[in-house]
């Protein structure tokens, strides 16, 4: 196991396989979309297996692809299966929006694909059409029970935006009465391609749960999972539980054992910085295994503290898109 130069192992890795997506949520991208690289600036699927590969060898043993939306890239079942045989990784994850996912849950259960986070703000198909400029709403509600009644572990990202998507806290929360999904609502963040669309946090942490212990006085704290980025809460006599994610705020920091690998192959050792090193053009000189095992160990001894430190590093403001980030 490799640990960071502040003690924290790094043993999970957010694997963007693509920048594409078919919705254009505004808090992610302008309306417009972003401008998509050309496919050979990206990883290949061999590219990002020789990554996990070297990633595992020194402790990586968990992996969520993620994207843009990862099923819009071409044979990612095939890559899937594949990465799954890396000897090390034992836990292998996916973020999707759902609207292309119902028809791969056999082979993902094949895979052995346990988890999976679906990406969904609010349960009313209006407002979903006014956050993602797109009216996929019922596909992606279907997705969200196909998985359910597939035995995935289901967890609900939905990131809480003022004046969008708040009168959507309570009937999120109301979903894990009945079913055994975990809700996690996400502080806003800035990377929406365009800057900063805010110019404070409205809805930070407390102010979400406040509004929640309001309407379920019982609520009651739980165990959080090490590691874990979410503050975890269940109400008595529920089925599912709640988490928020203080993205934005950034009080996790201090435990976290994640990196980050772009579509484009840039190494992220935090969701603020602004990539710290192009894994894809080490790869693409010629770079030994061994060579680049030692490159990955010396710039995990230079990572940020936390999140404020990594954005304070950056040469420009933020305007990139979560996009291009990986989520």
């Amino acid at each position: 196991m490799i640990y960071d130069n502040h003690g924290r192992p790094i043993t999970y890795l957010r694997l963007a396989v693509t920048d594409r997506c078919n919705l254009r949520c505004f808090y992610c991208m302008p309306e417009e979309g972003i401008k998509y690289l050309h496919k050979s600036k990206l990883l290949s699927y061999e590219e990002m297996l020789r990554i996990v590969s070297v990633l595992a060898e020194l402790g990586v043993h968990k992996v969520r692809i993620t994207g843009g939306e990862p099923f819009v890239r071409n044979n990612l079942i095939d890559f899937l299966y594949r990465l799954a045989d890396i000897h090390g990784i034992d836990e292998l994850n996916i973020t999707t929006n759902g609207i292309l996912t119902g028809q791969y849950l056999k082979q993902m259960k094949e895979i052995g694909i346990r988890s999976v986070n679906l990406s969904l703000d609010t349960l009313d198909s209006q407002r979903f059409f006014e956050i993602t400029r797109r009216d996929e709403f019922s596909k992606v509600y279907q997705t969200l029970f196909d998985l359910l009644d597939a035995g995935f572990e289901v967890k609900i990202n939905a990131v809480v935006m003022d004046g969008k998507n708040t009168d959507d806290i309570l009937p999120l929360v109301a979903l894990t009465e009945h079913y055994p999904v975990a809700v996690r609502f996400i502080e806003e963040m800035p990377f929406n391609g365009e800057g900063s669309h805010y110019p404070v946090l409205h809805w930070n942490i407390n102010r979400i749960l406040d509004t929640i212990r309001a309407a379920y006085p019982s609520l009651s704290k739980i165990k959080d999972a090490p590691h874990s980025t979410s503050y975890n809460y269940h109400v008595p006599g529920f089925k599912g539980n709640i988490g928020v994610i203080a993205a934005f705020s950034r009080t996790f920091c201090g435990t976290c054992n994640r990196i980050r690998m772009t579509a484009q192959g840039e190494l992220k050792t935090c969701l603020y910085d602004e990539g710290v090193l192009s894994i894809r053009d080490l790869i693409r000189s010629g770079i030994s295994n061994e060579e680049l095992k030692g490159i990955f160990i010396n710039t995990f001894q230079q990572r940020a503290k936390d999140g404020f430190e990594a954005e304070s590093r950056r040469t420009k403001l933020v305007t990139e898109s979560m996009t291009t980030i990986g989520g």
